[in-house]
């Protein structure tokens, strides 16, 4: 089955649902059993529900993978992999560019139980062989990362890892399945914030986790099942509404960011624009060998690096929010270094290039014309 297909028919089976097209919204906390001792398939909504499965089963399709797994949030995705895979003692290796809130996580709330959470520049896997020991149980990967779109080779990484028995895990929450599938590249588990474009239209917040390996999902599923972290079933039943429409929308997102790239690119009042659609961008080799296409987030530093200039261009901007998310249908604008990282230290952001003159646009599928229009307006003097 394509992509386009199981984006649409994936994950559910009308005939056990009343021949409902759509999955229903089973809004109940409790299922009745007939019995004492009857094993039932749902017996109560923290441990799953049909609406939730449903989904599960969507993303494992998408991902080419076994298992799926959905949660309350992507965080809330990203903390029940980390408890699974780690244990007091253990070292988890990091990318060293990393969204804020797991950065966050690993430095405030792991690192405190004796994690030990080193941060890698894992654009050269030879920085992994040097870095990785015996104690080294999961390696953090993100690609495309969250600004600056560094791009990293999870073929390469995951066989260094696999060598020294450490389990990969990769935020995929920027390319999507439809644009790179993790586990057919060697990684052991996915994990995205469907927040953004796989639920697609800002009204929905949800996190997911795809794996193959038996015993990695039973592990997962016990923090998901023990500490509770899952989604209800309104934001399940509309993260597959929106996963009708991912191909469809992720091809108009990367169409819009092409074009918005090359528009900045020559802007005189853009220092630099980070997209891995440039030719010299320097993963840009490893962007067209695991992904699809780019993507539909551009990052830029502004030539002018203070952040009133940040703040000028994001208030003028009319079609773009400012706002912390990304991968609406809608154009966003963020402000990582006060935003999506404001909690990393501000010698940490300026090693990483993270800068007051930074804004990372979210590019929607508006008409390219009235994208174009509002950047410019938005820059001008």
């Amino acid at each position: 089955m394509k992509f386009a297909t199981k984006t649409i028919h994936s994950g559910y089976d009308s005939s056990q649902h009343s021949k409902s097209v759509m999955p229903p919204i089973y809004q109940t906390s409790v299922f009745e059993f007939a019995e004492v001792g009857e094993q039932l398939p749902f017996s109560y909504a923290r441990t799953g529900t049909p609406t939730r499965a449903a989904l599960e089963s969507c993303l494992a399709s998408l991902e080419n993978a076994k298992h799926g797994l959905a949660f309350a949030s992507g965080m809330a995705a990203i903390d029940a992999v980390l408890r699974a895979t780690l244990k007091p003692g253990d070292e988890v290796i990091a990318v060293a560019d990393l969204y804020g809130g797991a950065y966050r996580l690993l430095t405030k709330v792991m690192a405190p139980t004796g994690i030990s959470v080193t941060f890698v520049d894992l654009t050269d896997p030879a920085n992994l062989s040097a870095a990785i020991s015996a104690r080294t149980k999961l390696v953090w990967l993100e690609s495309p990362t969250n600004p600056l779109l560094n791009l990293v080779d999870i073929t390469a990484l995951s066989a260094i890892a696999h060598q020294h028995g450490a389990v990969v895990a990769v935020d995929s929450t920027f390319a999507t399945p439809y644009l790179q599938n993790p586990i057919d590249l060697g990684a052991d588990i996915v994990v995205h914030s469907a927040t953004k474009y796989l639920g697609g239209h800002s009204d929905v917040l949800l996190g997911l986790v795809a794996v193959s390996d038996d015993k990695l999902f039973a592990d997962i599923k016990f923090i998901q099942n023990s500490a509770g972290g899952v989604p209800g079933p309104q934001d399940c039943f509309l993260t597959l509404r929106g996963i009708k429409t991912l191909h469809l929308r992720m091809e108009r997102h990367c169409d819009n960011a092409e074009q918005v790239a090359a528009f900045l690119r020559d802007h005189p009042k853009v220092e630099k624009v980070f997209f891995p659609g440039f030719v010299d961008h320097p993963g840009h080799a490893i962007a067209r060998q695991q992904m699809r296409r780019f993507g539909g987030v551009v990052t830029i530093w502004l030539k002018q690096d203070t952040r009133a200039e940040a703040s000028r261009v994001a208030s003028k901007l009319q079609l773009f929010a400012l706002a912390e998310s990304l991968g609406g249908v809608e154009s966003l604008v963020n402000h990582s270094y006060t935003m999506s990282h404001g909690g990393m230290p501000p010698e940490q952001k300026a090693a990483l290039g993270i800068r007051e003159g930074g804004l990372r646009l979210s590019i929607g599928v508006e008409d390219i014309e009235d994208i174009l229009a509002d950047l410019a307006q938005a820059l001008a003097d």
